[in-house]
């Protein structure tokens, strides 16, 4: 289930979003504020933003700004405002889509599913992952780095998988072991760096990127 974290302080909108958003399927994470905002983008993974542009303390500029500096999740802003230089600097901040208000709710979801389906990046069964250099054969787990096979572990093989299906989005330990390791997991997250320690060495190539006290990601530089 994809999730999806709106921002809105505007308390009727936020509901009626919310309401919406959960009755199509999305699973919903809510913030009133900038400051709240980014509490809740550290506390989990979200395939999607909503921001809305007016926001309390911190406005949907400058969490924008924040969000891109340690991710490349997608983000629809909302506001108010629909002058040109608004939207261009969305744009420069590297939002994905813009949405004056009032707008229309099934026109907003309609947005929201072709956002999802631009930048999902999971191959479909059979297919191949391909980032720079490296191609994983995902039903046969084979992996290679420029034509060169590579001995990876079921975990390493899933580990690159997972940072490279969405180059520059960045994963938090504590995602990583949730996802590979699962919610029983009781282990020391420091298991995270071994493995991608293990990783770096067998790809001879710093592919993965530590974001320091977040966690790991795929550059998206290059591809």
């Amino acid at each position: 289930m994809k999730r999806i974290l709106i921002i809105e302080d505007e308390p009727d909108i936020q509901e009626l979003l919310d309401a919406y958003l959960r009755d199509a399927g999305y699973e919903t994470a809510t913030a009133g504020d900038g400051v709240e905002a980014l509490a809740r983008f550290q506390e989990a993974s979200y395939d999607l933003i909503l921001l809305d542009l007016m926001l309390p303390k911190i406005d949907g500029f400058g969490v924008c700004e924040w969000i891109r500096r340690e991710s490349a999740v997608p983000i629809l802003m909302l506001t108010a405002l629909d002058g040109e230089e608004e939207q261009l600097r969305g744009f420069e901040l590297e939002i994905d889509d813009y949405v004056t208000k009032p707008f229309s709710m099934p026109v907003l979801l309609q947005k929201i599913r072709a956002i999802l389906r631009r930048t999902a990046r999971e191959p479909e069964e059979g297919a191949s992952l391909r980032y720079r250099e490296l191609t994983l054969e995902v039903d046969g787990m084979e992996a290679s780095l420029a034509g060169r096979p590579l001995d990876l572990t079921a975990r390493e093989f899933e580990l690159l998988r997972t940072l490279i299906s969405r180059p520059g989005r960045v994963f938090t330990r504590e995602v990583l072991l949730d996802q590979l390791w699962g919610y029983d997991f009781f282990g020391d997250e420091r298991v995270v760096d071994s493995h991608i320690k293990n990783l770096r060495h067998k790809l001879g190539a710093n592919y993965i990127e530590t974001v320091r006290g977040v966690g790991y990601r795929a550059a998206k530089e290059n591809l």
